[in-house]
């Protein structure tokens, strides 16, 4: 934003003004790229297995009491100590390895 407002202050003002203002605006522009890529860098994206407990997953293989569920276009092994069917809606409670506990979801 501020690099175009320093090429019409370029053009548009007469000289000396058209520089000065020009190398304000684009002190500006370097200013404004600084501070965003400083305040972007360091942020972490939230990735990992246990962001998932809570969420809730469909039933795709009978749960009784094992069974297999899609969570996020991803299939995991799950257990399910009340059953689940297919199509069912079910919530991850825990991880063990690479098999999810879980349970039916509340009503909505």
């Amino acid at each position: 934003m501020f690099f175009f407002i320093a090429l019409i202050l370029l053009f548009a003002l007469p000289h000396p003004w058209n520089v000065i203002g020009f190398g304000v605006a684009l002190v500006v522009f370097v200013g404004e790229v600084l501070f965003w890529h400083s305040r972007v860098r360091h942020k972490r994206e939230a990735t990992g297995a246990d962001l998932m407990i809570g969420a809730t997953a469909t039933v795709i293989g009978a749960c009784r009491p094992r069974g297999q569920v899609r969570l996020r276009g991803e299939i995991w092994e799950a257990r399910c100590a009340a059953g689940a069917d297919v199509g069912d809606e079910v919530v991850i409670r825990s991880r063990d390895g690479l098999v999810l506990t879980v349970e039916a979801a509340p009503a909505p």
